[in-house]
């Protein structure tokens, strides 16, 4: 939840600043958690209980 906002540079108003290579891994391991969240969405069964 945090690695995207890092890798666009949210914090570089105060001084923190990544390295373009860090920046890379963090966007790409945002992208795996969302790609990780699509298969188990797939997995879960979202119809309501009869009554």
């Amino acid at each position: 939840m945090v690695a995207l906002p890092l890798a666009a540079g949210v914090l570089a108003w105060a001084g923190v600043a990544l390295s373009p290579a860090l920046a890379a891994v963090l966007m790409s391991a945002s992208t795996v958690v969302v790609a990780l969240n699509a298969q188990l969405l797939r997995r879960v069964r979202l119809d309501p209980e009869p009554d």
